[in-house]
């Protein structure tokens, strides 16, 4: 499978989300023989979208001259494109937001009603995509944190999407906390196995995942140094 996938944290190899994302990418390997291309955004020349549409009318031609054409080649050229990035104000960080507003090109000006919605005819052909979110956070649970990224990420790609949201994340930087996320990254390595087999998560492993690693309470504590 060929695996594009564009890391959105500053920090690049060093982002707490990346931890997850490797652990993943490791458990697909495990499974079968996975070509994969990492891309920091945050090295990427990407401009701001300017709200011309003038690519949605010219057959995909955006006025910037940048890294995004060839980004979009590479992501029409992949099986599945993974999203990896840390929670930044209950959204994505920057240089991903503009690589995702950039992504105009991909549709035209025409519009087609889908179910109680409306979505923007595609002028290339994505259909064989599939898309994975992988997004960590530093607060010890994912209630009412994560839904507004999840939710963009859901209209962005309604078809074929998988995500995993992980809070507590900055323990998987923290050496001291490695008898809890060694256990914890083995299982996203387990998840990675499945989805390359499978094409999807079970529930139960899903849900185990995406839960704090620690009690919260404990990790506010650790956090704000009270303990």
């Amino acid at each position: 499978m060929k695996i594009l996938v564009l890391n959105g944290s500053p920090k690049r190899d060093g982002s707490d989300t990346m931890h997850i994302t490797r652990a993943f990418l490791k458990g697909m390997e495990e499974a079968a023989e996975q070509d994969i291309r990492i891309i920091h955004t945050i090295d990427s020349h990407i401009e701001y979208c300017s709200g011309c549409f003038s690519c949605m009318r010219n057959g995909g031609t955006c006025i910037h001259r940048d890294d995004m054409q060839d980004i979009l080649e590479e992501i029409l050229d992949s099986d599945l494109l993974v999203l990896s990035f840390p929670l930044y104000c209950y959204g994505m960080p920057a240089p991903l937001k503009a690589f995702l507003d950039r992504t105009l090109p991909l549709s035209n000006m025409a519009m087609r009603k889908v179910g109680d919605r409306y979505e923007h005819v595609e002028q290339a052909d994505f259909t064989h995509l599939r898309y994975l979110m992988i997004c960590g956070c530093g607060f010890p649970n994912s209630r009412k944190n994560f839904e507004p990224a999840v939710m963009q990420f859901k209209l962005c790609f309604p078809e074929n999407h998988t995500i995993l949201t992980v809070p507590e994340s900055p323990m998987f930087n923290a050496a001291e906390a490695a008898p809890v996320t060694e256990a914890r990254l083995a299982r996203i390595r387990e998840a990675g196995h499945q989805y390359a087999e499978k094409g999807e998560i079970g529930a139960e492993l899903l849900r185990e995942i995406t839960s704090p690693m620690i009690p919260e309470e404990q990790y506010a504590a650790l956090v704000n140094g009270t303990v």
